[in-house]
Parts: structure tokens; C-alpha cells; sequence
């Protein structure tokens, strides 16, 4: 049911003919809106009698333009309502999501140029939502975007949870500093080494940003809806701690490419005085429209194992032969190379992860590598480098897709672009009818490596479209899509629900890059930040941690079990080789176990970069898992179990640290043990550093027909 209505006087009142207020439905937020003396549009937010935005500008200049969208205006119109629907996800954390908010329209009118700008509001319980409009008008048509001037200022030196601004990756360790100390960190926090990199200020900073104040806000800076526009990113005024947007340039230096009627994503600030608010915040999706794709009984959320780790941690190879120093499609012939003998996408590899999925319980198995053209992919800024129709000579396409299903399993095709995105355009029918034919229902694709044509970025509006398309078409030929590199999640997924996971962060891979492993509080960090627009395809589940290239995971395997709860995604692998999860066969069974797709969430407790608990209970079902992450320092868990259905009894099976774990000398100690439990309980918990714990809760009549 939805309910959508003019509103009172109580949350709206007009105080002068410049300025307006709004408040949201609890009467927490109070939103400020007002013109300066020169027209300049401002706002501000107050969340409890607390400063979150002080006095912030809007608006935009222009490119070739004298005349910028920055002042001079006047309010021409005003449009006040309130909105409250309650909607279902296709898949999610919750069954149902509810959408309600206070809105304020205000139409501006520049005078010099009578050009028409809307300024949209949305104040929800949990933030402010607010884009910017331009509707259809004889004065402005087509225009470039020189630079968008939307700013936060904040109400003090906050601390930040920061990755340094990059219009190429996202792919950095967290920095913890004050907002003051940014600028003197910044050339640290930029580790160098990725396929791509391009920052652009010693002060500029990705979202979705978190932040603390010294008085204990949590305060959230993203946007919602990224479509046909660039990437926001934010630059710091550090002396008088202003954000300003700054977006991601095209190969011209152009910010925008803009034709009326039209509307920028939505600038979002997520709110509380509470750190597990902001993780069970839906502000995000609630600001992307529903489902465009109306039958959706073909996106399944999936467990998988794959081809993957193997060739990442250095055990195999992406390519089939070593003899070619340079490969053209179509010229190069394969099937006279000698193959190098560490190729992992060969048949009898990929039958082993197949067998193995079967036997476990998994819906799929990610093959890399499988595909022409991997021995010269990269570093050439090569256009025609794959087809992603033609496979290796030790790669049966029909065979292995045959096998997979006769054992009621599903291969995930793979897709790599190198960055080239007009040759992937040009075979995307081709590729998605190929897995049609042979079905695969999920393609994970990626996009490492400089973007061509060149002179763009990963996250320019010409890419950002590219992957809009690929998300689009896909949904034609009924196909999921699982996009690596690609720009971070804007809550997209609500509208088109076959995008169902994204990795756009550092993900598990890193942890086997040697000295520039992911630091051990990174995943209590990840859910306060890249998770707050959409889940990511983290690729948990490591259980021997010194990698076979010589690098060290940090974690522990009670640690990595509780992702699957923590790091929520409808799409879950368990990345390690089959032969370590059958050494630790007791702990493997919580992954075995662990839903991906669920009908209540409920955050117990959580600080960034030190803790995260989150139970959740599996869709359909009355079973409930828990799961618990930990940052570098040792902590106790009081847990209380009141979120199980009352008077009905649980077996909870706890996957925890021992207690001489830690994620740098022992990794590998844990202990499991069972207890009979009730919504009466409380659970207290030890947690190592780089630790954490895992468990099960199932009725206890639904243990004993697991038992038979």
C-alpha cells in the first residue's frame, strides 16, 4: 500500500519567500532551505538539535557559459508532499522495505536568463535525500557541466573513514584520521600498484564517505541513482571543513554531457546518533525507482565456488600457453601451441570445482581463463583483445556446461573487457546468446586496466553509461550480472535486480598481493561504506592463509565465515581450493549452511573500524544465522538473542576464535560448540584480532530432521 498526499503546516511552513523548511516523518531531521542575498541557493540539516550540514551552497557552472547556474535566482514555485509506500525486494536483507518520506520541490528561476532549475528534497527517518531537476524550457537545452557546486559542510573536525579520490578505482585500504588530517595523509593512502589509478586532489575523497562527530553522529556522504551522469566524488576545504562535489571528467574535461528534461543522481546524507542505523539504512535504494524488469523468477541469488583463487594466489594461470609473446584473434592458432601446463580452466580442473559443488550443495561454479587471448591482455591498450565466444582447446564449452547440469549445477561465464568497452559492446549479443544457448544465467565481468577509447575514466558519464547498457542488455537475455571495476553501486539494483553484486572495493584478492594485503579491520569498515549503495561480491571464505605465492591473509577462519553474514550479498563465493575446505570440514559446514538470500536483518551491534554483529533470518525459513567481525583489537561480545521467535527453542552451533587465534600467528584456531538456546538468552562472545565468530540457529525440530 502506498499513500502519497499534500502535507501540513506541522513539517512544512513557508517563513519568507526565501526560505523553506522541511521535516521528516519522526520529526527528528529539520531541513533547511533558503536563497542568499545574491540568489545563491543554500540548505542546511539538523538531526536532533545538531548541526549535521551547516549552511551548504547548490548549484552549477557551466562550460562556455557566463552565465552559471549558481545565483541569481528566485523561487518560482514550491511543491510540498509526503510519500509512504511498502515494497519487496527481489532479494535482499529484509522482505520488505519501507519507503517514507516528506518532500519538498522548490522551482528556481534564474532572472538574467529565465533558465528553470527544480531542487528536489526527500527527508527520510534515516537522511536527506536532494537532486537536482531541469525540466524541459527554451533557454536551456543542450549544456555542458563545467563543474556541479553541491556542498556539505560539516559541523566540526570529524573523524573520517576515507579512501583517496580516483576516477579509475575504489580499490584502496581505509584511512581513519580527522577530517584535518587528510591532506598530510593523502600520499600514503595512495598505495600505487593498480592496473588504473587517476586522482585528483590531495584533499579529495571517494563516497560513500563515513564519518563520526566528536558529539557521536554517524554521519553517511554517497548518492543514489547514478544514470547518465558521472561519478561524485568529494574535495575537501580542510580549513573550514567543506565538501564540495567534484565529478569525474570525460576525455574532453567536460563533468557532464546534459540535454533537458533531465535530473542528476540524488546527493544523500545518511544520519544517526546510533552506528547500526546507518547499516540498516534503505535511503539509497529508496531513491532509485522500482523494477523495470517485471518477471524476475529467473534472478536467483547463488552460493558458488570457482576457478579463481587459484590463478590469483599464483597456483595456475589465466592463459593456456607460454609460446605467444603477442595473440591477434582469429590468426593466432591455438590448437597448435603447446600448452604451459599450469592453465586452470581445463576440463579435468573444472570437473574437480563441478564435483565439488554438487557434492556440497553449491548453485555454480565461475570459470576464468577460459577464453582465447589471455597470454596478451593487458598493459597495451588493446582494443580487439577478446571475443568472449572462442574457447582454449582444453576448455569444452558444450561438454563441461553438459556435466554441470547433469549434476545440477550452473557455470558462471566469464567476461573480462580489459577495459575495452566499445569491443565488448560490439560482441555483448554475441556472448550473451552464446550462454543463453549453453545455459549460463550470471556473467561476471570486469573492466581492469585503462579505459578505452582512451582519455576516459572507470567512472566518467561515457563509462558509467557502458555499464548501465551491459546491465540492460543482460536483463534482455535474462542473464545476472556480477561487474568487477566497475563504478560503485548507487542502489541501481532495486530497478534493475539482475545486477546482483558488484566488487568496486578491495576485495578478498588482495589479501595474496604480498605487502599490500587488505588491513584486518577493512571488513568492518566495508559495510559502512561501499555496501551502503548495493552488496559486493567480496569472495569470502579463505581458510588457509598463507597463499600459495607467499602472501598471508588477514583473518582467521571464524573471521571469514562470519562474512557471508556481515558482508551481505545475494551472491556469496566460497573462494578457496576444494582440498582446504575438506582439511577444515567441521568449519566449511557453516558455509554449506549459510543462506544468501533473507527476510529480516537485525544489527546487534557495530562500530566502523572496530566491530560489526549482524544476525539474519534466512528467507523462507525459520533458521537465523549470526555473524560477528573484528578489528586489530580483542574484544568480548554480549549478544542478546532476543530477535528469535519466542518460546521456541534453537540449536545454535558457534564457529568462534579459539582464544590464542589472531589473524597474523594463528589463524587457523578455532572452536565450535553447540548450545540449546531461546529469545531469553544472552551470548557472550570472544572475538580475536582480525577475528571473529559465526553461528547457527535452528529450531530445534529442524535440527533433528538435519540429524536424520
Amino acid at each position: 500500500m502506498k499513500h502519497f498526499f499534500l502535507t501540513a503546516i506541522l513539517w512544512f511552513g513557508i517563513f519568507s519567500a526565501n526560505a523553506q523548511d522541511l521535516k521528516s516523518p519522526d520529526g527528528n531531521f529539520l531541513m533547511h532551505f533558503s536563497l542568499e542575498a545574491d540568489g545563491t541557493p543554500v540548505y542546511k540539516l539538523i538531526y536532533k538539535g545538531k548541526d549535521v550540514i551547516k549552511t551548504s551552497k547548490l548549484g552549477f557552472t557551466l562550460k562556455n557559459d557566463n552565465k552559471s547556474l549558481v545565483n541569481d535566482f528566485r523561487i518560482e514555485d514550491t511543491k510540498a508532499s509526503s510519500f509512504d509506500e511498502n515494497w519487496k525486494p527481489v532479494w535482499g536483507e529484509v522482505a520488505s522495505i519501507r519507503n517514507h518520506y516528506n518532500e519538498l520541490a522548490v522551482t528556481l528561476n534564474q532572472k538574467q536568463t529565465d533558465r528553470k532549475m527544480i531542487i528536489r528534497f526527500r527527508l527520510f527517518d534515516d537522511g536527506l535525500g536532494f537532486r537536482y531537476e531541469f525540466p524541459q524550457q527554451n533557454n536551456l537545452i543542450y549544456f555542458t557541466i563545467k563543474e556541479e557546486r553541491t556542498q556539505f559542510a560539516m559541523a566540526g573536525d570529524h573523524t573520517a573513514y576515507w579512501i583517496p579520490g580516483d576516477y579509475d578505482t575504489q580499490e584502496y585500504n581505509y584511512t581513519t584520521s580527522k577530517l584535518s588530517e587528510i591532506r598530510g595523509l593523502m600520499e600514503k593512502a595512495y598505495t600505487k600498484g593498480n592496473a588504473s589509478q587517476t586522482s585528483f586532489s590531495p584533499t579529495g575523497v571517494q563516497t560513500s564517505l563515513m564519518m563520526k562527530s566528536q558529539d557521536g553522529l554517524y554521519i553517511n556522504l554517497h548518492e543514489a541513482a547514478l544514470i547518465n551522469y558521472s561519478c561524485m566524488h568529494l574535495n575537501l576545504d580542510d580549513k573550514n571543513f567543506v565538501f564540495e562535489s567534484w565529478l569525474t571528467p570525460d576525455s574532453h574535461g567536460d563533468k557532464g554531457k546534459m540535454q533537458a528534461p533531465c535530473k542528476t543522481p540524488w546527493r544523500t546524507v545518511i544520519v544517526s546518533d546510533d552506528a547500526r542505523n546507518i547499516l540498516a539504512s534503505k535511503l539509497t535504494y529508496n531513491l532509485n525507482e522500482p523494477s523495470k524488469i517485471q518477471e524476475t523468477s529467473w534472478i536467483k541469488p547463488t552460493k558458488y565456488v570457482g576457478v579463481w583463487w587459484e590463478m590469483i594466489s599464483g597456483k595456475s594461470t589465466w592463459s593456456y600457453t607460454d609460446e605467444f609473446p603477442s595473440v591477434q584473434l582469429g590468426v593466432t592458432d591455438f590448437s597448435k601451441a603447446k600448452p604451459n601446463g599450469k592453465h586452470g580452466a581445463t576440463n579435468t580442473n573444472v570437473k574437480k570445482y563441478i564435483d565439488f559443488a554438487a557434492k556440497n550443495g553449491f548453485d555454480a561454479v565461475l570459470v576464468e581463463g577460459w577464453n582465447e587471448g589471455w597470454e596478451d591482455w593487458i598493459g597495451h591498450e588493446k582494443d580487439y583483445v577478446f571475443d568472449f565466444v572462442t574457447p582454449y582447446p582444453d576448455f569444452d564449452l558444450k561438454g563441461l556446461n553438459d556435466y554441470a547440469h547433469a549434476k545440477h549445477v550452473k557455470l558462471i561465464m566469464h567476461h573480462e573487457t580489459s577495459g575495452a568497452v566499445r569491443n565488448y559492446e560490439r560482441h555483448m549479443d554475441a556472448a550473451y546468446k552464446l550462454m543463453k544457448q549453453y545455459g549460463y544465467d550470471a556473467v561476471k565481468s570486469g573492466y581492469v586496466g585503462n579505459i578505452l577509447p582512451l582519455g576516459e575514466t572507470h567512472y566518467s558519464q561515457w563509462t558509467n553509461n557502458h555499464y548501465q547498457y551491459a546491465v540492460e542488455k543482460a536483463a534482455d537475455y535474462q542473464i545476472m550480472v556480477n561487474a568487477h571495476e566497475a563504478v560503485r553501486p548507487t542502489g541501481i539494483a532495486r530497478t534493475y535486480p539482475n545486477l546482483i553484486g558488484n566488487e568496486s572495493a578491495r576485495g578478498t584478492e588482495y589479501q595474496a598481493f604480498g605487502n599490500d594485503r587488505n588491513n584486518a579491520n577493512h571488513v568492518t569498515i566495508l559495510p559502512f561504506t561501499r555496501l551502503i549503495g548495493g552488496p559486493m561480491d567480496y569472495t569470502p571464505g579463505i581458510f588457509e592463509m598463507d597463499v600459495t605465492n607467499g602472501s598471508h591473509v588477514n583473518a582467521t577462519i571464524a573471521n571469514q565465515l562470519a562474512l557471508y553474514v556481515t558482508m551481505y550479498s545475494p551472491l556469496q563465493m566460497a573462494a578457496d581450493f576444494p582440498e582446504n575446505y575438506e582439511r577444515f570440514a567441521d568449519a566449511f559446514q557453516f558455509i554449506k549452511d549459510v543462506a544468501v538470500d533473507w527476510d529480516d536483518s537485525r544489527y546487534l551491534e557495530a562500530e566502523p573500524g572496530q566491530y560489526i554483529t549482524v544476525a539474519r533470518k534466512a528467507k523462507g525459513t525459520d533458521n537465523w544465522f549470526l555473524g560477528n567481525v573484528n578489528g586489530e583489537t580483542r574484544r568480548v561480545s554480549n549478544i542478546d538473542l532476543g530477535f528469535l521467535e519466542k518460546g521456541k527453542k534453537y540449536t545454535a552451533t558457534i564457529y568462534a576464535d579459539a582464544k590464542d587465534a589472531n589473524y597474523k600467528t594463528n589463524t587457523q584456531a578455532y572452536t565450535i560448540r553447540k548450545v540449546v538456546v531461546t529469545s531469553n538468552s544472552k551470548l557472550s562472545q570472544y572475538s580475536a584480532p582480525g577475528g571473529g565468530y559465526a553461528i547457527s540457529f535452528y529450531p530445534v525440530a529442524e535440527t533433528a530432521k538435519k540429524k536424520r
